[in-house]
């Protein structure tokens, strides 16, 4: 015990004590919290109806809106709210109690055209919540670990510092209007100087979202070669609600030699200059009558990436008419009725989407994707834990077996494990997402830190007497020589590493250098003031 009093007294050790106490408040943990965090919320939805928000992009995942309960039944985890919406029936209220507030939210009824034309009830539209089992601390877990969609495009062709901000903006734009807002964009570069989006989303795999980000998404209508309009500063409204926009009542579905096809529409306004260019293209037209119906002499185009989506009939009505109100529709096909209704409704929701948010100013290819299911990333989380324990009982024991002290061996296991520990709240602090290559950084950290401290141990114990006769401070002065070597060298191996692969392993150098750095400075100092206290006879 006296031996305790003196190593706590050690300014060494109060400053690691200081460090640590700092990093567990940054990780914030609390392994008994229940309920599901809300990632994101989809725009015009139920949720966003009733006030709902998308939280900030960098909120630390404890500070994250939880639902607790739903119609005063809790709420515990993903199968709880998951049992409940599905249960759900349409036009009913719906009060959810979150930390933070209560709200009211209103079932939206989805409808349908069956084979005969006639509309249909097909269930509740999505309450529009992207909800994940609530954080038990602030610790960012990387795709690796929480499972979602990692995207690497890189633009067609060289792009200015201002076209390349307009990119980012832009898909961080169409992404919010997928109600994902646990989203990371940034522009990386590889060791040739090659640009490159690296686009991470978390708890989500979908086809559409890769294909969304990777379209330059350049919308043009045209009447003939004439441009009406164009998606975004064109259009100042884009409609979402079940009201006016989902499966034509019209045509509805059909079958075909393929299987099944259906067609969408939706409503969006015009700019009030692009609805007078509508009106001066269109007053020059003819009208002509197609089964009894008449119609202007050309059809409306609709070019998605200069490709035709749709060619839609103007009736004759519009003629010199500067409308701002029109309807855009367009179509989905699949084997079975509920697969084209999915794929017509999913075309609908991305040229909305970039209706909504206009194109990019460059074309970008899809040089990797990777999809992440967060089953694997659970069983990853629980086999490293495992191995970690696995691991710190065998350093124990083949520390134990080289030096035959216990006053050497337990303050090599308190040390490693301190730094580890020191590691996860900066991660915290800062936001930097641990991942499969962040935890390689963090073993690598470990390492040097058990060999520094062997080193130490080595020093300190060479040419030891009875009566701890030897020149302490100059044994840690050579001791430190040697860690400070190198640390300096596993530095500037890792520098390089920060921009190799397009960024995909900075996780990996960064971690490290931020690792071998607290060892170094804080945790090394405080094992070499242990050991100078537990070795010290009297």
């Amino acid at each position: 015990m006296h031996k305790i009093t003196q190593i706590l007294k050690k300014v060494r050790v109060i400053i690691l004590l200081a460090f640590l106490l700092m990093a567990v408040a940054a990780i914030n943990p609390n392994p008994w919290q229940t309920g599901v965090a809300i990632r994101g919320v989809s725009k015009n939805s139920s949720a966003s109806i009733a006030g709902m928000t998308n939280p900030s992009a960098n909120i630390a995942p404890r500070s994250r809106e939880i639902i607790l309960s739903m119609n005063n039944i809790p709420i515990k985890n993903e199968d709880d709210y998951n049992n409940f919406v599905s249960a759900l029936e349409p036009n009913r209220t719906v009060q959810i109690k979150t930390n933070k507030m209560t709200y009211r939210l209103d079932t939206i009824a989805n409808y349908g055209v069956d084979v005969s034309n006639k509309t249909e009830l097909l269930g509740i539209q999505d309450l529009g919540l992207n909800t994940y089992n609530a954080p038990t601390t602030n610790i960012r877990k990387g795709l690796d670990l929480q499972g979602g969609t990692r995207v690497l495009l890189q633009p067609e062709e060289k792009v200015s510092v201002e076209d390349m901000d307009m990119v980012i903006s832009n898909m961080k734009e169409r992404l919010n209007v997928y109600g994902l807002s646990d989203v990371t964009i940034t522009e990386t570069k590889d060791l040739s100087g090659n640009s490159f989006v690296l686009v991470e989303i978390a708890g989500v795999n979908a086809d559409e979202v890769k294909e969304l980000i990777a379209k330059q998404g350049k919308f043009e209508s045209k009447i003939g070669n004439d441009t009406i309009f164009r998606g975004g500063g064109d259009i100042t409204y884009v409609c979402r609600s079940a009201s006016c926009s989902g499966i034509d009542s019209q045509t509805g579905c059909g079958t075909n030699a393929a299987g099944w096809s259906c067609r969408f529409r939706f409503a969006i306004s015009l700019s009030p200059a692009a609805a007078k260019k509508q009106a001066d293209i269109t007053g020059k037209l003819d009208v002509i009558t197609e089964d009894k119906t008449q119609y202007l002499s050309k059809k409306i185009d609709l070019f998605l990436d200069n490709a035709l989506v749709d060619s839609l009939s103007i009736g004759a009505d519009l003629k010199g008419k500067a409308a701002t109100d029109i309807e855009i529709s367009g179509g989905g096909s699949g084997k079975t009725r509920d697969e084209a209704i999915n794929d017509a409704l999913k075309n609908m929701k991305r040229l909305q989407t970039i209706l909504v948010t206009g194109s990019l100013p460059v074309k970008l290819n899809i040089v990797q994707t990777d999809d992440i299911s967060p089953v694997l990333g659970k069983e990853f989380i629980s086999n490293a834990i495992t191995i970690a324990l696995l691991s710190i009982l065998a350093v124990a024991v083949i520390i134990f077996i080289r030096y035959r002290k216990v006053e050497v061996s337990v303050p090599i296991m308190i040390t490693m494990i301190s730094e580890v520990i020191l590691l996860l709240g900066f991660a915290a602090l800062v936001g930097w997402n641990i991942d499969i290559a962040a935890i390689a950084g963090i073993i690598v950290a470990a390492g040097t830190g058990v060999d520094d401290q062997i080193v130490i141990a080595d020093e300190v114990l060479r040419g030891v007497t009875s009566d701890f006769s030897y020149n302490w401070k100059h044994k840690i002065k050579n001791a430190f020589f040697i860690i400070m070597g190198a640390y300096a060298t596993t530095v500037v191996a890792m520098i390089p590493l920060m921009f190799a692969g397009a960024g995909l392993i900075k996780g990996f150098a960064f971690t490290t250098i931020v690792g071998v750095s607290f060892g170094v400075f804080v945790a090394r100092p405080a094992f070499a003031a242990m050991i100078e206290v537990l070795l010290k006879k009297g």
